[in-house]
């Protein structure tokens, strides 16, 4: 009888330390890192919207989709993207051969002027100073300005030679906004028709200069009268000289 009190007691204790150890041993390590979050790539989300096909092969070719996915998946960058994203029917609408004319360097200028290197709301766009910065460079007139200009709900984009309307949001993040723009954005630089040349003047028409009599000249102004009075008296006395020279004859 002894011998059962004791061990029933001892039962009731391991049972109660085996409940205390439990959830000590159930719980993970404390304090585990969070995993990393998933990079963005730019071209996946545009492929996942659909109708960006040409844009996306610009994009690629030019390396500019690798280096914007890679400046944002860095954790320490801060750095932002706004993309204007052409759809198919916006390359589509282009005079043909448009693309081809252009070296690898402008299709690259051409993908950059569509990036401006920080992140704009679709609210902010009331609010902000044009011209806008873009990956493109140059703001200067005749180089890569874009312009932003907003009615109601409506956003224009326009940059000297097209105006194109931002049509919807694709992504929006505190990193990344991406908006599908109805045409394709044509920089002055390239696109931009010359200032023509100036017209050659017409040439100056010489003024002819009166000439004058040379300083300390000896002729003195001849008196109008005196030349009458000595025209007069030689008409007049020429008879007289006439008949005394014939006379003269004469008596010889």
């Amino acid at each position: 009888m002894m011998k059962n009190q004791l061990v029933l007691p001892f039962s009731c204790i391991a049972i109660i330390f085996l409940l205390q150890i439990a959830p000590i041993t159930s719980q993970g390590p404390a304090g585990a890192p969070a995993a990393p979050a998933s990079p963005t790539n730019v071209t996946a989300i545009l492929e996942k919207a659909g109708q960006f096909t040409t844009f996306i092969r610009l994009l690629k070719s030019s390396l500019v989709g690798d280096q914007l996915s890679s400046q944002l998946s860095n954790q320490k960058s801060n750095q932002g993207f706004t993309i204007f994203a052409p759809t198919d029917n916006a390359f589509a609408s282009l005079k043909s051969g448009t693309l081809n004319m252009l070296s690898d360097q402008e299709k690259t200028q051409l993908v950059q002027f569509h990036i401006i290197p920080s992140v704009i709301s679709l609210t902010q766009f009331s609010t902000i100073s044009n011209p806008l910065r873009t990956q493109a460079g140059n703001t200067d007139n005749g180089q890569f300005p874009l312009n932003v200009t907003t009615s109601g709900n409506q956003v224009n984009v326009t940059t000297g030679v097209v105006a194109a309307s931002v049509d919807n949001a694709i992504t929006s993040n505190s990193k990344l906004a991406i908006y599908q723009v109805d045409q394709v954005l044509l920089p002055l630089a390239m696109f931009g028709t010359p200032a023509p040349a100036p017209a050659p003047g017409a040439p100056k028409k010489e003024v002819p200069v009166p000439s004058r009599a040379p300083s300390g000249s000896d002729s003195a102004p001849v008196d109008s009268s005196d030349a009458v009075a000595n025209t007069f008296n030689s008409r007049t006395l020429a008879p007289y000289v006439v008949a005394a020279t014939l006379g003269g004859v004469l008596l010889f």
